[in-house]
């Protein structure tokens, strides 16, 4: 195997023997050839699409299985086999489509990932030799570029399906798609146009994140400013974790009168910030921390733990809750009970796991109180007045935007540190785990305005973007760079790359970027960054703030 996708990928340069991450050299090895499929069904989707041609079934395939790739959501196998199969099928009767309509073909000029068809388990895994990106791209600067592009893809595919779950979509998010994964297969693309595609790419990442902002905010109201209980009850519970807030509706509607309550964990924590689910007398608050720390945590939840995305860490072989791991939608493990899609009356059946609550103990309490968070676009713009003169009568010096991932390796205790010296006249902005470094940390107010403003998850970085692109306005300034904004973002997987993308494509430049610069790109590509953008890899804590200060 090879795998450099994530930050904590080993060495910072790529594991190969089994993940970090925990999944095994299988695993990885059919992940490679999931990839390999959406590639080669993304030739014969754009070949249609220049005909007028398009197939939402191939759409949203391709969109659940980039989503099954990201680090950290699926660790099943037969899952993938699964997925696999109907992929096969589907990229067939997509070829069949297009010459039932006169689209000729040359399989002489049809990359092999195009032309390769089995339905054959067997067959998957002798292809997962030749499907690896070393393989796939021996140069190194395009082999950069192409997994550069292919990450923000799996991250923007993340979002998009959260989205979809709640009715919306964009059509021209799907064609980028389409058209980037069969770039990543045209050698006659250069590193220049290789670069572009990856702007490109980070364009529809900010409409990406806009489409869910819609989706979350029509469905559920605008996030509101939220004390969070981060205590327990004495009732048997289900504790959710993951992104999918579709899921969350049906889980907290099937759970209303059932006497079992819920608890969010981790990157589900801003759900607590949505009206609409506020109504719910069952919904208790968050549990927990960030998701690397649930092999500890989960022992004393004591219920079941219910899985909608990506953020799995496979239990080690001590684990008593392994019997209560539940994984639904792109998310798998090996041994945990997989709840179907949706049925005809649009919603999940959770009634098993409810079923399993109701016979756990409660949980364990381990730590008391509240956290404040809810600071979405609209909830902060509703405090533009307040916190333009703040920054007007110097009581605000500086907002930092601290978003992005947490992890579990001990150089992540940089941020903690980094929040905890930054000077009492500054700002935090985050969104995303990474917030777990800081958010219980007592940094008090300005002012009456939080020093952590909490905008939610990963994908609420857009929140963060429209709030600069405001204060922009209102400063009458004519560049986002001129606002006393400092980015010093953590990074971990692939959601976070589209977020920097994003990021870049709206004209954000000295990004600080940690706690490493990613394995994947390569010296010349990283070298364009750091020219172009400024981006540049975090230093001691004493040194950052000394240059983001001055």
């Amino acid at each position: 195997m090879f795998c450099f996708q994530c930050q904590e990928t080993a060495n910072n340069t790529g594991c190969t023997k089994s993940g970090v991450c925990g999944k095994t050299p299988e695993i990885a090895g059919i992940q490679d050839v999931m990839m390999y499929l959406l590639k080669g069904m993304s030739v014969y989707s754009e070949t249609g699409r220049k005909k007028g041609i398009e197939n939402p079934e191939v759409n949203r395939f391709i969109l659940y299985g980039l989503f099954m790739t990201i680090t950290n959501a699926n660790f099943n196998r037969s899952h993938f086999i699964e997925k696999l199969k109907d992929g096969m099928k589907l990229k067939e009767a997509l070829r069949k489509q297009l010459e039932d309509a006169g689209v000729k073909i040359d399989d002489s000029k049809l990359p092999a990932a195009a032309k390769w068809h089995t339905t054959n388990p067997e067959e998957f895994d002798k292809k997962a030799a030749e499907a690896g990106i070393l393989q796939m791209t021996p140069d190194e600067d395009k082999r950069s570029l192409r997994e550069l592009l292919t990450y923000g893809l799996k991250g923007m595919a993340a979002y998009a399906e959260h989205a979809l779950n709640l009715g919306f979509e964009n059509k021209n998010i799907y064609a980028f798609m389409q058209k980037a994964l069969a770039a990543t297969l045209d050698d006659s693309l250069t590193a220049d146009q290789l670069t572009q595609m990856v702007l490109e790419c980070g364009q529809k990442g900010v409409e990406t994140m806009a489409v869910l902002d819609k989706a979350n905010t029509s469905n559920y109201g605008n996030p509101e400013i939220t004390k969070v209980n981060i205590g327990v009850r004495n009732n048997p519970a289900i504790l959710i974790s993951g992104h999918d807030l579709r899921d969350m509706e049906d889980l907290l509607e099937q759970t209303k009168g059932t006497g079992v309550d819920v608890y969010t964990h981790s990157e589900m924590l801003p759900a607590n910030y949505y009206p609409a689910f506020k109504k719910y007398d069952h919904f208790v608050g968050n549990y927990g921390n960030s998701w690397w720390k649930q092999r500890e945590e989960f022992e004393t939840f004591n219920g079941p733990i219910l899985f909608t995305t990506n953020c799995i860490v496979p239990p080690s072989k001590k684990a008593t809750y392994t019997d209560r791991i539940y994984t639904t939608g792109a998310a798998g493990l090996d041994g945990a009970i997989h709840i179907p899609e949706r049925n005809e009356n649009g919603r999940k059946d959770f009634s098993q796991i409810i079923e399993h609550a109701k016979k756990c103990k409660p949980p364990v309490q381990i730590e008391k109180g509240d956290i404040i968070g809810g600071f979405a676009h609209n909830q902060v713009i509703q405090l533009s007045d307040k916190v333009v003169d703040a920054v007007k009568t110097g009581a605000i010096r500086k907002f930092f935007v601290m978003a992005g991932c947490d992890g579990r390796m001990k150089d992540r205790e940089y941020y903690t540190q980094f929040a905890e010296q930054l000077p009492k006249d500054t700002v935090i902005l985050t969104a995303g785990c990474a917030k777990y470094r800081y958010n219980k940390l007592p940094l008090g107010d300005i002012n009456g305005i939080p020093r952590i403003l909490d905008a939610g998850q990963c994908n609420d970085s857009y929140s963060l973007a429209v709030i600069a692109l405001k204060l922009k306005e209102v400063f009458e300034l004519n560049d986002v760079n001129e606002l006393p904004i400092a980015y010093n973002i953590a990074w971990y997987e692939q959601k976070a790359v589209i977020v920097l993308l994003a990021l870049l494509s709206l004209g954000v430049k000295n990004i600080h970027l940690g706690p490493t610069l990613p394995a994947f790109l390569s010296p010349d590509v990283a070298k364009v960054l750091v020219d172009k953008f400024g981006i540049t890899p975090i230093g001691t804590v004493d040194d950052d703030l000394k240059l983001f200060l001055n």
